[in-house]
């Protein structure tokens, strides 16, 4: 995904065509992921959060983004906001990462929580538009605390969005904080 940063008072490369309102754009391709999503999206205590941050009930699983390049530093530094370490990034790309603004990006916190013994890990959520296929749709970006891949964003939303946007994987997809 490629993430278009408002930079102060200059204008950035990644800047091109953001939609109005936007503070950031993330352009990557769809991806599948383990399946497991659902087993944690199902969860009441997630989705009583999600629903307070969506303002609706979201779909029990996530859409994932394979990021490079621009996009893969930019989603960096979301998660450098986020609290989470990014070491198995180079030095330099997280260097980078660290010097964009993100002043105008508000993140949403999703506390994890016990049940019957078992942790379930807390996130953090930025709202955004996804556009796909000439259509727009509301979501968030969800960086979860503990995950595995520093180069795949996961995208909720209210939308089972693979069907919502006709989108499959390998396909282009257009992120726009908000």
């Amino acid at each position: 995904m490629l993430f278009c940063i408002t930079l102060k008072s200059t204008k950035h490369e990644s800047q091109k065509g953001l939609a109005t309102g936007s503070v950031m754009r993330i352009v990557g391709l769809v991806s599948s992921g383990l399946g497991r999503a659902h087993v944690f999206m199902a969860q009441k205590h997630y989705q009583e959060q999600f629903q307070e941050l969506m303002d609706t009930s979201v779909w029990p699983g996530t859409l994932n983004i394979s990021v490079s390049g621009e996009s893969l530093k930019n989603y960096i530094a979301l998660r450098i906001k986020s609290g989470i370490d990014t070491l198995d990034a180079s030095a330099e790309l997280n260097e980078s990462a660290n010097e964009i603004n993100l002043e105008n990006i508000d993140e949403h916190r999703i506390r994890g929580f016990l049940r019957d013994g078992v942790s379930f890990g807390g996130a953090t959520a930025f709202r955004a538009k996804i556009i796909a296929n000439d259509q727009t749709t509301d979501c968030a970006v969800l960086i979860p605390d503990l995950t595995r891949h520093y180069d795949v964003v996961e995208i909720i939303s209210p939308k089972f969005l693979r069907e919502h946007l006709a989108i499959n994987d390998g396909d282009e997809v257009t992120i726009d904080l908000v």
